[in-house]
Formats: structure tokens, sequence, C-alpha cells
């Protein structure tokens, strides 16, 4: 069967390189601009969060600053009318007017200063709107009589329902009697100040007093002396449990990135926090920019591998069209190769191969056609020689018989001398045809010989070209695995170039965000190394298969070298037979010859037969059985003769089987069979 036609037959499927590096290289890209995506979205939170916390952690201590100083001002605010009062030691007018002094003077404290003694005598300004029924028992004065120096209470709420902190202290204005001086802040105001040195946008703080869990102030202005365990928000409950612990770390609680902050001078804690949606806003923005982004850059990607693959392979789906087409004994294909790389170098040895296997098929074709043409020859003898040799064996049964005639009627050879001499005449007839068609016999055998000769000559060219042809299937071979020594080396740079692109990464990794860049492009080179690996492997596998298909024509050509020094063999024998053939010609044209001389010599002696009947029966006697020797020549040479047309016959069988071998191959546009 045809090899083309059995791989009609039986198709394979089979998988282009193209999609194989498509299949491969794509999803790596894909899984790596995801990959990248989601480490930057990653790392831009981490960035953003750090950011946040420190911008919250600043924002809160300048708070805290300023609250501080704040406070601080307000207090040597009143220090100073204190030492002052203290020092000029007024009269109860001198003391109203400096009071009435600080009365309205600062929005911070509208009702200024106000006095009270162990007495119970409350002094205020003039316009103050400070009302206590029973100062001595009020958390001012109680404060108050704690400290020399002017401090600030606990929050609580005076007669007025107004929530306020105050500012108190023992006043010694050189009376005997007991007095204590003091300021209220409103905790509304503290409100107004604690949130207006907010730092960051959309941050938000609130005061808190860590004693009992109050809040002193909130920009909700309900929330101001409320406690944070009975508030119904769980965001304010587990600061308040935090702030119960002592626990003042920054850290997320219930969705917002909160900071906690100690006011110098007081038992007081600034809370700010800022919802962790509004520091991501940003972020998640940059994600979905990103993520669109990789999504171009794929589709960007996709397109520029599929035409670089496309013109990186194109070389080697030709080259796989032409040795497909050559695997199908077309051997008219043309190799178009223009490239220098290992591609090239490869198109241009099998440019050569197809070269060197269209000279060798064409010889093979020559030399077929010769050794059919002989063979043809040799079977037309041989069948020549079979005739002959048939109507030899013929005439000589034919002679014995007259031979036997002849001795049966050696008895009446006197009385039949007339008879003797018509049968003698006879006789030396047919010897002279027997000896014509000997000699016809040993002109046919000779030109059989020399033909024979010239088939053995032909048969010994033809090994010789299939030899030729094995020695050109070898240097193919040699050239593959010069190839695969090539990939080899190609595989091993690729190999060296990943790890340096590994080692390239992990130094990036070390530099941190200054080695960002540079680790991006140790990626890429990494993955080129792989994809120039993977090619290699390719590459090699179909090396592989020219070497298969090489072991195939070397198998072929072995096999055909076997058909043709069977048909070297045949044809020796079938010389030797002709030697054979011819000697016994030989030898009988000699035996024909002397019948003749003997049929010559009963001739001249017929006239006297009677005289000698007895010597001329001892004669037939003799004839006879040279007869019978001749019978058994005659025979032989038949047999000689059927083995010589077998063995023509098998030659031409030989011829034909050796030009259907090459009939498979194609060296000349629209050429089939020779």
């Amino acid at each position: 069967m045809n090899p083309k036609q059995s791989n009609e037959k039986n198709p394979e499927k089979m998988l282009s390189i193209k999609t194989k590096l498509l299949g491969t290289i794509l999803p790596l890209t894909i899984i790596i601009v995801l990959v990248l995506t989601g480490i930057s979205y990653f790392i831009s939170k981490s960035i953003i969060s750090s950011y946040s916390e420190n911008l919250l952690t600043s924002s809160i201590e300048n708070q805290s600053n300023e609250i501080e100083a704040w406070l601080n001002e307000n207090l040597s605010s009143f220090q100073v009318a204190k030492k002052t009062i203290e020092q000029t030691k007024p009269d109860d007018a001198a003391l109203k007017q400096i009071l009435n002094g600080y009365c309205g003077f600062n929005d911070n404290y509208p009702d200024g200063l106000y006095i009270a003694d162990e007495n119970g005598t409350l002094i205020t300004a003039d316009d103050s709107s400070k009302k206590d029924s029973d100062p001595t028992s009020s958390v001012w004065y109680k404060d108050g009589l704690t400290r020399v120096n002017m401090r600030f209470t606990d929050a609580y709420t005076n007669e007025d329902g107004d929530a306020v902190i105050s500012a108190s202290g023992i006043l010694n204005d050189g009376s005997d009697t007991l007095k204590v001086i003091s300021a209220d802040l409103s905790l509304d105001r503290i409100s107004i100040i604690v949130n207006s040195f907010i730092e960051m946008d959309d941050a938000q703080a609130f005061l808190v007093n860590p004693k009992d869990g109050s809040i002193l102030a909130h920009r909700d202005s309900s929330m101001i002396s409320t406690r944070l365990s009975d508030s119904g928000d769980a965001f304010l409950k587990d600061v308040g449990a935090k702030v119960a612990d002592g626990d003042y770390s920054l850290t997320k609680i219930d969705g917002n990135m909160t900071a906690f902050s100690e006011i110098s001078g007081t038992d007081w804690i600034l809370v700010s926090y800022i919802p962790t949606s509004i520091i991501y806003k940003d972020v998640n923005k940059v994600r979905t920019d990103m993520i669109l982004v990789g999504l171009i850059s794929v589709l960007i990607l996709a397109v520029l591998i599929e035409r670089v693959i496309h013109f990186t392979i194109r070389p080697i789906k030709e080259l796989t069209s032409i040795i497909t087409s050559m695997t199908d004994g077309d051997f008219t294909v043309e190799v178009k190769t223009k490239s220098n790389d290992e591609i090239g170098r490869m198109g241009r040895g099998v440019e050569r191969f197809v070269s060197t296997m269209r000279g060798m098929i064409a010889s093979i074709y020559s030399v077929s056609d010769k050794l059919h043409s002989q063979a043809d020859n040799s079977n037309t003898v041989s069948d020549q020689m079979l005739d002959a040799s048939t109507t030899q064996s013929q005439s000589m049964k034919e002679l014995n018989s007259t031979v036997e005639q002849l001795s049966l009627s050696v008895n009446d050879i006197a009385q039949n001398a007339t008879t003797l001499a018509m049968v003698v005449a006879d006789t030396r007839k047919d010897s002279e045809e027997v000896d014509d068609k000997m000699k016809e016999t040993v002109t046919i055998s000779r030109q059989g010989k020399s033909d024979m000769q010239r088939v053995g000559a032909a048969m010994t060219d033809i090994n010789d070209s299939v030899l030729h042809l094995q020695e050109a299937i070898d240097k193919v071979g040699k050239a593959s695995s010069e190839i695969t020594n090539i990939t080899n080396v190609i595989a091993g740079i690729a190999d060296q170039t990943n790890l340096l692109s590994l080692n390239a990464s992990i130094e990036a990794a070390r530099a941190g965000e200054a080695g960002k860049g540079f680790a991006v492009v140790a990626g890429e080179i990494g993955q080129l190394a792989q994809t120039s690996a993977d090619s290699v492997r390719d590459i090699e596998n179909l090396i592989h298969e020219i070497n298969d298909l090489v072991k195939d024509a070397v198998s072929q050509a072995d096999g055909s070298a076997g058909n043709i020094n069977e048909s070297s063999r045949l044809v020796e024998d079938a010389l030797k037979t002709f030697d054979a053939i011819f000697n016994n010609i030989d030898a009988v044209s000699g035996l024909v010859q002397q019948v003749i001389e003997k049929v010559e010599k009963v001739d001249d002696v017929a006239s006297n037969v009677a005289a000698i009947s007895e010597e001329q029966a001892a004669s037939s006697e003799e004839i006879l059985a040279t007869s019978d020797t001749m019978v058994e020549q005659a025979n032989h040479i038949t047999d000689n003769s059927k083995t010589v047309a077998n063995d023509a016959r098998e030659l031409t069988e030989s011829a034909q089987e050796l030009a259907d071998q090459v009939s498979m191959f194609k060296i000349s546009k629209g050429a089939n069979e020779s």
C-alpha cells in the first residue's frame, strides 16, 4: 500500500505550534497581568493605608497640641487674673471692676471669672449670667479647694443645664476668708475647638473623659455628657471598651481607622477617626482603572504575540509542509530559505537533501528501467531456449525411435537394403537438421549468457546507487543531530537567561520601590526565556520527527538493497545455469557430429550391408546406446531451460517490484511513475 494512501485513510489530528504557543503564552500573560494588577492594588492599598495612618496620627497629635495650647491659653488668662487679684489685694469695688473687665472679654468664657467664699457668697461681674444657689457644694468649688493653681474640673452640668468644665483654684487675696476663683468653659465651645483643629479631610474627632467614659466634646451636641458604654452606636461602644482598657494604639474599629491621643495637663482622651471606605475610595477607583488598563494590555499583547508567533513559525510551517510532501514521496517541492538563523540552516539542509534525493531517485529510475528491459529480454531469450530445447528433445526422441527400429531391422538388412538406404538418407537429413538446431541453440545460448552478464552488471550499479542513497540519508541524520545540539545550546541559554531573570527579580525585590520597574523587566525577560525554551523543545520534536522519517527511508533503502542483492544472486545463478546449458549444448553438438559421421559411414557401407550384417548389428546397438544418451542430454537441456525461464520471470518480477518501490517518489512536476 502506498504510504500516502495509508496516511489519508488514517489521518492524525495535528495541533499546530501556533495554537500551542498561544494556548501557553496568552493564559500566562493574562495571569501575569492579573497578578501584577492585584499586587499593585494591594501595594497601593497598603501604601495609602500606611499614609492614612501616618496622616491620622499626625492630625490627632496636632489636634491634641492645638487643644492643649487652647486650654493652656485660657488657663493662663485665668492665672493672670488670679495673680493680679492676689497681688493687688483689691477691695470689693476694685474686685468687681476686675471681674467686669473679664466678662465678655473672650468668647471661650463669656461670663468671665467669678469668686465664691467659704460663707457661700458668690461674686460675679455685673453682666454675668452665672448662677449658683449653693456655691460651696458645687463641683468647681470643691475641686478648687484642692489646689492653689487653677486647673480644669471634670465635665458637669450647671444649674442652667449647660454641660461645662471649670478652671478653679484657691484665691489668696490677703483676707481671712477662704475663697475660690473659677471660670466656666462650655463643652459646646470645646466641641467647636476640637473639630476645628482636624487636619485630615473627612475625619471626625471627639473628646472623652476616661474616668467615666463620658463624651466631653462631639460634633453632635446631643452626644455631649453621654457615656460611651450607654451609646447605641457599636463604634462608640467599642471605643469605650478600648478607653476602659487603656489601649490607645491606632487600630481599625467597625470600619473606621481610629487614633487616640492623651491631652497633656488633663485626663482627657482625644479620639479621631475616619471611615476606611473613604480612605480606599481612590484606591478602588485606581483598581478599576488598572483592571481596565490590564484588559486593554492583554488584548494588545494577545495581538502582538499572535503576530510575532505567526511570523516566527511561518518558516517552520513551510518546512513541515515540505517534509510532509517528501514523506509522501513528492520530491518536486521547492525550499526557499532567506533567514540565517537555525531554521534557515535547517531549510538549506532540507534543500540539499531534496536535491540529493532527486539525483539518486532519477538514477534509480534509469537503472530500474534498464533492469526491467534486460529482464524482459532475458525472459524472451529463456522462452526461446525452452522452445528450442523442447523441439530438440522431441527430435532426439524421434531419433531414438528410429535407432530402435534400426536395431530391430538389423536382421533384415540384407533383404531390405533399399529400405536401409532410405532410412540412412532420412537419418542423415535428420542429423543435419539436428546439427542446424544445435548450432542455433549454441548461438542463442551465447546471446543469453551475454544478456545475463549485462543484467548482473546492471544489478551491481543498482546496488551501488542504493549504497549512495544510504550514505546521503546518514548525512541527513548527522545534520539532524547537529541541529539537535544547536537547540540544546539554545535551551541552555534560555535556562541561564531564566535564572538571571530570577536573580534580577530577587535583587529588584530587595531594592524595594526603586526596583519595581526593573522587576517587571526581569519578569518579561524570564517570560521570553521560557518562551524560547518552549520553542526549542518544539523544534527538537520536529527534528525527532525528521529523524524518524530518515530512519524510515533508511529502512526502505535497506529493503531495496536486500531485494537487489537477492536479484543479483538470482542473476548469478541464472548465469551459472546458462554456463551449464552452453557446456551441455557443446557436448550434444559433438555427439550430433559423431552421429552424422557414423551415418555417413553407414551410407558408405550400405552396399556391403549383407556382408557385414553382424558388424551392423553391433553398430546399431552402439547407435542405440548413443541415442539413449542424447535423449537424456536433451531432457536435461529442457529442464535447465525451464529453470532459466523461471529465473528470468523472477528477475522480471524483481525489476517490477523495484520500479513499484521507486514509483512512489516524484522528482519533477507532473511525474508519477516511470
